[in-house]
């Protein structure tokens, strides 16, 4: 890589100073280097003014400055901390580059349709001012098309993949960039950039119930989250079914805005994984879907709109105010299943919802209730703090049977069994529906089915203080299968 005199390092969802690709090369290659990072008001201006996300990023900003701050102070640099900018990042950082007289700007990799769009404007406008655009891959172990099939095409299936994956992984790929011996590269803010970084409230937004979660934020929460995971790691291969129980990382919305890096996550889970240790492997294979969903939509952009396999496009989903009452009683846990509703009371409350119960509620509402997959894909993306467009939709299209290596149409939830299997004791749904918090484990999976004195005896009122079910499985399971079988019949 041509070596340049000025750079300027553009943080975007790679919140971290350790082992950071762009970072790595952009010191490397510069006698001096910026670190900027933008709130931009493209994405930011449509979200509600209380999201949980932007807190999160606001609150990893704050640690990412701190930490450049320190690193450049280790090295005998002063005042190299993080340019924060509240503007649109495709109209800024160009003009940033002018400013600061910048010959490179780098940055790492985001393959979602609307990144792409703006860094294609951004690159533009760089090299109309003469300067370029260095990107790198980050976020992933292996991205678009490093891993291809034998006929040198993207897969479509999980299962070869993961082969495919584990095959072609070995340490160069999942070795760290090394940043701290390149750190005497970055160079003082200038005077008029040297201020205090914007609140919160500077940005229009205000704080969220964030801090009482347990989420802790920046790069020391992902490593305070990791310590944890790796003491209970032998355990996740079953633990993480089960809601009531503390089985998952907890890392996804770290490895959302790469306060972790995912290179250290998958270290560890791989050498683990050689060990023998199966819930490392378990573990292992989460991460390799992330990278598989990733590939998809760089691949199949298509994907962000419409069904994988055209021909789910044909299904015919209920519609009109009927549709939209059922759709609204899911988004409010109203449909009278004790474990759907309590799934939607935790996303909507904390902005999170464990995975088993992320495929629960989706199946539900569109085999169930026969809502459109894109209507519940909406809702996770505006409600989940770990949002990330590719494994939303992989997980949606999954659940709805319109995706790659997805869930055979003919398979249906029972949101029932599932409570019953996953959360025997009714832990999950009394923390998250206290008005059901006197039924027997027995009874809490079903109160539509419980004996009336129990009902009186818990003081629950079904239609009053619970609903009854919107739905009857059973008959939607029918409705359902035919739904999809029309499509299946046709050419």
């Amino acid at each position: 890589m041509t070596r340049y005199d000025r750079g300027l390092m553009w943080f975007r969802r790679d919140l971290r100073v350790q082992d950071n690709a762009a970072l790595h090369h952009a010191l490397k290659h510069c006698r001096q280097v910026w670190c900027v990072f933008v709130f931009d008001t493209e994405i930011l201006d449509p979200l509600p003014r209380a999201d949980r996300r932007v807190e999160f990023i606001h609150a990893s900003v704050l640690e990412l400055d701190a930490g450049l701050r320190a690193l450049g102070a280790r090295h005998g640099r002063e005042r190299t901390g993080l340019i924060v900018r509240h503007a649109a990042a495709r109209e800024d950082i160009p003009r940033l580059a002018r400013q600061l007289h910048v010959q490179a700007v780098f940055t790492n990799h985001d393959d979602e349709p609307a990144a792409l769009a703006r860094d294609a404007q951004v690159l533009g406008a760089l090299a109309h001012a003469g300067v370029m655009l260095h990107s790198h891959k980050d976020h992933v172990i292996f991205e678009r098309r490093e891993v291809l099939t034998q006929a040198g095409q993207p897969f479509g299936v999980f299962t070869p993949y993961k082969n495919a994956w584990l095959r072609k992984i070995e340490p160069f790929f999942l070795k760290a960039y090394p940043v701290d011996k390149y750190a005497p590269a970055l160079a003082p803010l200038p005077d008029a950039m040297d201020g205090p970084l914007p609140r919160m409230s500077d940005l229009d937004f205000e704080t969220t119930n964030l801090s009482k979660l347990p989420m802790p934020t920046g790069a020391s929460g992902a490593q305070t989250l990791l310590a944890d995971f790796m003491e209970r790691i032998e355990r996740y291969d079953t633990a993480r079914d089960f809601p009531a129980v503390k089985g998952p990382s907890y890392l996804s919305v770290h490895l959302r805005f790469g306060t972790v890096s995912v290179r250290q996550l998958a270290s560890l889970a791989w050498q683990m994984h050689l060990q023998g240790m199966k819930g490392a492997s378990t573990w292992l294979s989460e991460l390799i879907w992330r990278d598989f969903y990733h590939q998809i939509l760089a691949n199949f952009p298509h994907v962000v709109s419409k069904a994988f396999r055209p021909e789910y496009d044909k299904v015919r989903f209920e519609h009109g105010k009927h549709a939209q009452a059922l759709f609204a009683a899911w988004c409010e846990g109203r449909t009278g299943y004790p474990l759907v509703d309590a799934a939607m009371a935790q996303i909507n409350q904390t902005g999170y919802m464990h995975n088993r119960l992320r495929m629960v509620v989706a199946s539900f509402l569109v085999k169930d209730l026969g809502i459109d997959w894109r209507w519940g894909e909406r809702y996770f993306a505006e409600k989940l703090i770990d949002f990330d467009l590719a494994a939303n939709n992989g997980g949606w299209q999954w659940a709805a049977s319109t995706g790659c290596d997805a869930q055979p149409w003919f398979r249906i939830f029972n949101p029932v069994t599932q409570s019953e299997k996953f959360d025997p004791q009714g832990k999950f749904i009394r923390r998250y529906l206290p008005q059901l918090a006197g039924l027997s484990d027995a009874a809490i999976h079903a109160p539509w089915k419980a004996p009336e004195l129990e009902l009186v005896a818990a003081d629950v009122r079904l239609g009053q203080t619970y609903p009854n079910p919107i739905v009857d499985h059973a008959i939607a399971r029918e409705r359902t299968l035919e739904r999809y079988a029309v499509v299946k019949r046709c050419p």
